[in-house]
């Protein structure tokens, strides 16, 4: 296929999991949750508490300048009633309409949304992805919905305060926070990275998009490497802005592009690190629409 690793012209010589699950795989790291990783999650849960991970969706959610803020419209309310529509039965009814960007508040991002040197994940061509159809490859729907065993990593209770804008978290960092947990990472694990950034901007709506703390390339290696499924921050990057000199996006590169791992983004982590819980039983589903770079979407983790 013209789109696929049967153009073997191209070599990826960085680490990657291109061909791990075979050449024409379309989900990536997310193969790593198997009926064994969902029994386990599970089980994980005791109180049977669920904690909702997702912002508030409205025409206040920050995005970045580039994209188009939510937009909400009644197609029937009360106010058409008033003005004296029809009510058979005296039955009466409102539906509305949202017309919003894919990547914004609490979002995932699909495999298809980065990549370098014209090539996506799995060694697919960058003509797979059109603005008139969409992702013919990797898009959004062909991510299979997250039921797992999450791993809260609060790098803030680790540095003691909500980390600043610019400041990047190591490897060694998400060491000291899983030694502090007791906890080790496990193929197909959900880890999430509690910096903080959030819930210090107060949802303002010119939030600066362009510097914000996050894991540096090393950091994101790491967590690919140990087979993890899904990596989420409660920052809009996941990955520390502004980048390393001579770098750009080297986190989705590496996580998106070479392993396959989509990203999860805007988390709200607050309520969460509130229960004193760090592992627990993760569910998340992206809205499944055909051909997307990503999908709002709302992350549980049930206790």
């Amino acid at each position: 296929m013209a789109d696929s690793m049967s153009d073997d012209t191209f070599h990826n010589d960085r680490p990657n999991a291109w061909g791990r699950w075979g050449p024409e795989d379309e989900a990536g790291a997310m193969n790593h949750i198997g009926p064994e990783q969902v029994k386990r999650a599970a089980g994980l849960v005791r109180t049977g508490e669920v904690v909702r991970l997702a912002q508030l969706l409205s025409h206040r959610t920050p995005v970045p300048r580039h994209r188009a803020s939510l937009q909400h419209f009644m197609g029937r309310d009360g106010g058409d009633y008033a003005a004296g529509a029809k009510r058979p039965g005296g039955f009466q009814f409102a539906e509305d309409t949202v017309v919003m960007p894919l990547h914004i508040g609490t979002h995932i991002d699909a495999l298809c949304h980065a990549w370098c040197d014209s090539r996506l994940f799995n060694n697919y061509r960058e003509d797979s992805l059109r603005s008139t159809s969409g992702a013919t490859r990797l898009g959004v729907e062909k991510m299979p919905p997250a039921v797992t065993r999450g791993v809260l990593l609060d790098v803030v209770a680790h540095r003691g305060r909500p980390l600043e804008a610019g400041e990047v978290i190591s490897r060694a960092d998400l060491e000291a926070c899983l030694c502090a947990s007791g906890l080790q990472l496990e193929p197909g694990d959900a880890v999430l990275l509690h910096t903080g950034w959030l819930a210090t901007q107060g949802g303002v709506a010119d939030v600066d998009f362009n510097t914000e703390p996050g894991i540096d390339h090393a950091a994101g290696l790491w967590l690919a490497q140990q087979d993890v499924a899904l990596i989420g921050a409660d920052n809009y990057a996941v990955e520390v802005l502004p980048f390393a000199p001579g770098t750009v996006f080297p986190v989705h590169q590496c996580v998106i592009r070479d392993f396959g791992i989509p990203l999860l983004e805007g988390l709200q982590l607050e309520p969460l690190v509130r229960t004193g819980r760090h592992e627990f039983l993760f569910v998340a589903a992206a809205l499944p629409i055909v051909g997307a770079t990503g999908s709002p979407l709302t992350p549980l983790a049930i206790l």
